[in-house]
Order: structure tokens, then C-alpha cells, then sequence
């Protein structure tokens, strides 16, 4: 057989191209693969570097915690600036991007942290809120010490009575007023000290006064009054100084209104006198006295008042038998039933007495003297006696 040299050569050619093209084709799928593979680690080393890509838009936040201090408390609030631009670059879609200040990487520690740093401020505010209402109340005073059958009469009326530790020998009213020994016509500063008070109600004594104030204890003095007007000054100042002025003011009014309607019951009383005991020993009050006053609203006339004409008594005459029997009063008001046993057969029994317009008609008012010569909310009880035996005779005489 005879060769043929060109089909040959064509063959060669052919089989060569074919090799090159299969070169070709392998080397297109190594760079290929290459190529994916590169890929794959483009996107592993982008997977380490963001672990949550599905986060990422809060990356302002993320760089600001990596940059707050491990040892800061609040990074909430110690990284302001941070927090700020967090906020400013956080998608409208967040909710809450305070969030962003966490430590862990999903945000939720965040929230939390926040959540507890608004709380935090929260209850801040509210312990302020507590601590104010906490000093106002420690502001009123907490423990008070009367020594004042009258001052412990008018707390017990304003509302102050839970705060009153001790009172005098001789504050017996309320019943639920916290008797003890202590003595309000000669006081014992250090026995007074002993309660422990912030506050002390007495009649007014300058050397008490100055001794309890020089131990850092508030003290509240007042004076007999002259008039109406002084027993509700007193009240209303007493209810400022123990935090009850609410209380105060209304029992002014209470007892405004109350005596206004017992003088407007009874009829006119200009027509009859009258003799005030004090004691058995007859000792009286004139119309320049505060009692003398409380009759006044009646119209009645004081049998004492010649007795002191000049004011050297002060208003507080010592009478006779004699005085009494020739003066003849209509009504004869008993303020010495306590400390003196005087009642209507005691004083009918009195030598000559029982000559008197005021024994002879029965006119004889039997006084509770606690009621009679104290002029706190009980004022009211005495005005209410008087209007009562008026009111009973009916015309004046």
C-alpha cells in the first residue's frame, strides 16, 4: 500500500488543533474554578468580618461600642457623641437604636441595657420624687409635747393628736391625750426633754421658752386671750407651726358659725345679771376678761364689774358674801364643780344666799370648770350653756 504524504500532514494538523483546543478548554476551566474559588473566600472573609451582615446597618453603633471603654458603668451615657451619630445613621426602621450600644452582637443586650438605663433614670427621678415628700413630711414636726390644757385641747381638734407624745397632769381632754406627770404652772425643762420633742405648746414663759429653744426644740407659747379674735389667731398659728392649717382654718369656721347660731337663738339678755364663781372662795371675772367677753354676747350684765371698777384686780376680783347678797344676781354660772365641789345646794346652804333672785328661781348653772376657763374648740360647749339657761327663762326680766 502506498503511502499518501498529504493526507498525512492533514491528519497532523487536524489532531494537533484538536489538542490545542482541549488545552484551551482545560486551562478556561481551571480559571474557572480558580476564580470560584476565590469567591468563596471573599465571602467567608467577609462572613468573619460581620458576623451579622443582616445588622449591618447600625454599623455606626457597632464601631461605637467597639470604641466605649470595657470599664464604663453606662456606655449609654458616657459615649454621647458615639450614641448620637449611631442614632443619626440607624435606618428610620429601628425602632430603638440605643440598642446598638451592646455588647452583644445581635443588639438584644442593647435594648436591655437601655431599657435599664431609662429605668434607672426613671427611678431616680421618682426616688427624688419620694425623697422630697419624705423631707416635707420630716419637716412638720413629729413629736409634740403640750403642757397646755388648752394647746393639747386644740391639737387633738386640728388633726395633731397622733403626733402628741406627752402632755401636762392637767390635760385631761381627749380622753386619748397622753397624760403624764408634767406640770405646766412650774415646768422641768429637762423632764420636758425627755420625750424627746421637736415641738413643746405652753403658756407663754420667757425662761422655758429660752431653755427648750437652747436644746434645738421649737416651742409654741401663747397668752390668754383678750378677745374672739385672739383664740382664732391662736388656733390657725397653732395649725401652721404642727402643719394642720387646712384643719385649723376649718375649725375657726366651725366654731364661728356655731357660736353666730347659739347667740342668734337666745333672746335678748340685756335685762339680766349675772355672778361668774371662779372658785369658793369667790373670786370673779369682770366684763374686761376674756369670759367677761363670752357673756357680753348675750347682753348680760356683770355683777362683778363695780367690784374692779379702777383694773387693779386685773379683772379678777375677790367678792364677799355681803357684795353678792346686796348685788342680787338673776343667774350664778359655777366654774368650781371640779376643783371645788360647788353645786346648787352647796351655794344654797351660803349664809343669807339663799335670799338671791338666782337661788330662789333655781337659776343656778352647774359649769364643767375645765370647759369654763379654757377657750380652745370647747369655747363652743360654755357659749352653749349660757345660750341654753337663756333660752330657758324665755323673756328678759
Amino acid at each position: 500500500m502506498t503511502s499518501n504524504p498529504t493526507g498525512r500532514a492533514e491528519r497532523r494538523s487536524m489532531l494537533l488543533s484538536a489538542l490545542f483546543a482541549l488545552v484551551l478548554v482545560a486551562a478556561c476551566s481551571d480559571g474557572d474554578a480558580d476564580r470560584a474559588t476565590g469567591d468563596t473566600g471573599a465571602e467567608a472573609a467577609a462572613t468573619e468580618a460581620a458576623p451579622e451582615p443582616a445588622e449591618s446597618d447600625s454599623g455606626a453603633d457597632a464601631s461605637a461600642v467597639e470604641e466605649a471603654p470595657e470599664a464604663a458603668p453606662e456606655p449609654a451615657e458616657s459615649d454621647s457623641d458615639a450614641d448620637a451619630s449611631a442614632v443619626e445613621e440607624a435606618p428610620e426602621a429601628a425602632p430603638e437604636p440605643a440598642e446598638s450600644d451592646s455588647d452583644d452582637s445581635d443588639g438584644s443586650g442593647a435594648g436591655d441595657s437601655g431599657a435599664e438605663s431609662d429605668s434607672g433614670a426613671g427611678s431616680e427621678t421618682a426616688g427624688e420624687t419620694d425623697d422630697a415628700a419624705a423631707s416635707a413630711d420630716d419637716s412638720a414636726v413629729q413629736r409634740i409635747v403640750s403642757i397646755s390644757p388648752t394647746g393639747t385641747e386644740m391639737l387633738f381638734a386640728i388633726g395633731a393628736g397622733d403626733r402628741v407624745v406627752a402632755v401636762d397632769r392637767l390635760s385631761n381632754h381627749p380622753a386619748e391625750a397622753p397624760v403624764t406627770d408634767l406640770d405646766g404652772w412650774n415646768p422641768n425643762i429637762e423632764a420636758i426633754a425627755s420625750y424627746d420633742p421637736d415641738l413643746v405648746v405652753l403658756q407663754a414663759s420667757g425662761d422655758v421658752v429660752a431653755g427648750l429653744e437652747a436644746l434645738g426644740i421649737e416651742v409654741w407659747g401663747h397668752a390668754a386671750p383678750s378677745t374672739f379674735e385672739d383664740v382664732y389667731a391662736q388656733i390657725e398659728q397653732l395649725g401652721e407651726v404642727a402643719g394642720q392649717s387646712v384643719e385649723a382654718a376649718e375649725l375657726v369656721a366651725d366654731m364661728r358659725s356655731g357660736i353666730a347660731e347659739l347667740v342668734a337663738a337666745a333672746p335678748d339678755a340685756s335685762g339680766l345679771s349675772y355672778y361668774h364663781e371662779l372658785d369658793n372662795t369667790l373670786y370673779s371675772v369682770t366684763s374686761s376678761t376674756f369670759i367677761g367677753q363670752v357673756y357680753a354676747l348675750f347682753g348680760l350684765n356683770n355683777v362683778a364689774d363695780p367690784a374692779d371698777a379702777d383694773g387693779s384686780a386685773w379683772g379678777y376680783p375677790q367678792l364677799s358674801d355681803e357684795y353678792l347678797v346686796d348685788a342680787d344676781p338673776d343667774v350664778i354660772f359655777l366654774a368650781d364643780t371640779r376643783c371645788c365641789g360647788q353645786n346648787a345646794q352647796t351655794v344654797a346652804e351660803r349664809p343669807g344666799w339663799d335670799e338671791m333672785t338666782a337661788v330662789q328661781s333655781g337659776r343656778i348653772v352647774e359649769l364643767d370648770d375645765d370647759i369654763a376657763s379654757r377657750w380652745g374648740p370647747r369655747l363652743l360647749d360654755f357659749i352653749e350653756a349660757i345660750s341654753e339657761v337663756i333660752v330657758s327663762i324665755g323673756v328678759t326680766s
